[in-house]
């Protein structure tokens, strides 16, 4: 049982990313909701469920113990009364990549707090490698401001 109180969502957001980078298991599951409705999703992995699974899957990924300098960058949070979503790029640079290969692995992820009796709790978490961004585009003329994006 976590005896950690987060007041706000952006404490618990806080945490969530200073235990991610330290690779720190129970300040990880501090953040999270003591629930069997929570979920996680990995970039590129399956939908994880329940305690038991969100734990196994964090505890696998800090086996090898922190290797990873993580910058999390154009946040924007939606927040309500007992529920706040915050959608966010991890910029992840790899200890130990060769020099070349030190630019960011880029992360978009979705998480959503829920407020308890306990305070602020993550309740869900999904990541998803960004897309490529293309190269800045020359400057548009008045008719031509690219295309429309709907969803």
């Amino acid at each position: 049982m976590s005896t950690k109180i987060f007041p706000t969502a952006q404490d618990a957001e806080n945490a969530f990313y200073e235990a991610l980078e330290r690779g720190d298991l129970e300040g990880m599951m501090a953040v999270w909701a003591e629930d069997e409705e929570i979920v996680c999703v990995h970039p590129a992995g399956p939908r994880l469920t329940g305690q038991d699974q969100v734990r196994q899957s964090w505890a696998k990924l800090f086996a090898d113990g922190p290797g990873a300098q993580l910058h999390v960058t154009q946040q924007v949070a939606i927040s309500a009364m007992m529920l706040a979503v915050h959608s966010v790029f991890e910029n992840f640079s790899l200890e130990g990549a060769a020099p070349g290969d030190a630019r960011p692995l880029p992360i978009v992820a979705t998480n959503v707090y829920l407020r308890t009796a306990a305070g602020w709790r993550m309740i869900v978490h999904h990541a998803s490698p960004a897309p490529a961004q293309p190269a800045q585009p020359a400057a548009a003329g008045p008719r031509d401001s690219g295309p429309k994006i709907l969803h």
